[in-house]
């Protein structure tokens, strides 16, 4: 079913919790050959998670951008931040099992990633499944097409 278009970039922001990881997934997306979007933060300085949050959830919702990946400490902040906009689904990810369930079971368009709570090594296995797991439609087509608040 939904596969990304890998034409697009991927947006990607941070808050200053967040920033060593992405600045390491993103050599990884240049390792990949995947174009991509820096939304920021540009340093470890603190900052607000939603200042970087907004601005890829509009890309990913505008449909500039293949999908997102936010990092924060907890990735709470900017998943809830994420959320608010209705066309997006942002899923909390520590694991590669989670990283395959929200796109296989809730068609998730982007993913957040708690730094402070996943190994840096992980956060490539996490990345590579979020791409290559197609959403899986069929029953869960029907729930994830409830979620948006029109």
């Amino acid at each position: 079913m939904s596969q990304f278009n890998l034409s697009l970039p991927v947006a990607i922001g941070a808050d200053h919790a967040g920033f060593s990881y992405k600045e390491a997934i993103i050599s990884f997306l240049d390792g990949k050959n995947l174009t991509y979007k820096d939304m920021g933060t540009y340093s470890a300085d603190s900052v607000d998670y939603p200042d970087f949050a907004h601005p890829v959830a509009r890309e990913v919702e505008s449909g500039k951008a293949a999908f997102g990946i936010l990092i924060c400490g907890s990735a709470n902040g900017v998943a809830i931040t994420a959320n608010k906009h209705q066309q997006i689904r942002a899923a909390i990810c520590w694991g590669e099992e989670l990283a395959e369930l929200a796109r296989k079971h809730n068609d998730a368009n982007i993913i957040c990633i708690p730094a402070r709570f996943v190994p840096e090594d992980d956060v490539e296995k996490m990345i590579n499944i979020f791409i290559d797991t197609p959403f899986e439609g069929g029953r869960h087509e029907a729930r994830v097409n409830k979620i948006a608040c029109n």
